[in-house]
């Protein structure tokens, strides 16, 4: 339309006051942390003499001003702050973190495309609840919104983007207390990061209402197998091992164990379907046996437990 006008390049809109900053050690308490508990705060790090750091800020600030006040971006010139540059651990520019409600929530090192700018601010003012922006929290409140948001969160989570999915399932339970989706979601991403403490907090504040919901049940026992699997290695030596041999079965069932506590059951029981599939004698029977103490834990109405005893009965009768 606006060449149709005789302009010869679309106007962009201009950033509202202050949404695009200079930050320095002396303002950055007061410009992104004081800030950032009340919408986000993007910070890019950069340096006059850095060249990738031209080419990602006018695509960041472009990216900021269309968000239309949802988000801020500070920018910080690491050469005249170099000691919170230190602070921060920034080892290359440019760098860029997403702070809200005072912490770091998101981040990336080098300079993007546009598009991968625009999904990370779309990803930060989502798990935000579109805090800052036009009807901000109010809009966020209604059901449609906070069913998009429980959609994102899964699709976070199905990625394996834990802190994304955590964020935006506290979100929603921001809204609403007694959504058991968002407990569970919250709940299972949160253990995937490892943080089996939050886990534990937030189940004290579940009402009591909902504590017989099965999916609530459920977050009992998988805090039991989070407890379990604490002191296992990263699940990523465990995978590596069973790369390496597909028929080591301890490897494999260690394997189950961790993923059974990190915030991942159905991948877990699927190790322990494998082991029964290749060897079902295997540790007297070890793999249904860990199979039926997760359906215990789970609760018998849990629809993990429905799911997977179907697939047990499936394999120990074809």
């Amino acid at each position: 339309m606006s060449e149709l006008i005789g302009l010869k390049a679309p106007v962009q809109p201009k950033a509202p006051v202050d949404v695009i900053i200079d930050g320095s050690e002396a303002t950055f308490a007061q410009d992104v942390i004081e800030a950032s508990m009340q919408q986000p705060v993007i910070v890019d790090f950069w340096a006059e003499w850095c060249g990738p750091c031209k080419t990602l800020g006018p695509i960041i600030e472009k990216v900021v001003t269309a968000a239309a006040g949802a988000v801020k971006l500070v920018k910080i010139d690491t050469e005249s702050n170099q000691q919170l540059a230190m602070q921060m651990r920034i080892q290359s520019i440019p760098t860029v973190y997403a702070f809200y409600q005072g912490q770091p929530i998101d981040g990336f090192m080098g300079a993007l495309p546009e598009s991968q700018v625009q999904s990370f601010v779309d990803k930060l003012i989502a798990a935000a609840g579109g805090a800052g922006a036009e009807g901000g929290a109010n809009a966020a409140g209604s059901e449609g919104s906070l069913d998009d948001i429980l959609e994102q969160a899964d699709a976070a989570l199905t990625a394996g983007d834990n802190a994304v999915a955590r964020d935006l399932f506290r979100t929603v339970l921001a809204e609403d207390q007694t959504n058991v989706k968002a407990y569970t979601g919250f709940a299972r991403a949160t253990l995937a990061e490892g943080q089996l403490a939050d886990v534990v907090a937030m189940m004290e504040q579940v009402p009591e209402e909902l504590l017989s919901q099965p999916d609530i049940v459920s977050l009992a026992g998988m805090i039991s197998f989070a407890e379990q699997a604490a002191g296992m290695p990263d699940t990523a030596i465990l995978q590596a091992a069973v790369d390496a041999d597909a028929n080591d079965h301890a490897a494999r069932f260690a394997l189950a164990q961790a993923l059974l506590g990190r915030g991942q059951p159905e991948i877990g029981a699927d190790h322990l379907l494998d082991i029964m599939r290749r060897d079902r004698d295997w540790n007297d029977d070890g793999a249904r046996q860990a199979l039926l103490a997760l359906f215990e834990a789970l609760g018998q109405s849990a629809p993990l437990t429905v799911a997977y005893r179907k697939k047990l009965s499936s394999l120990l009768f074809s």
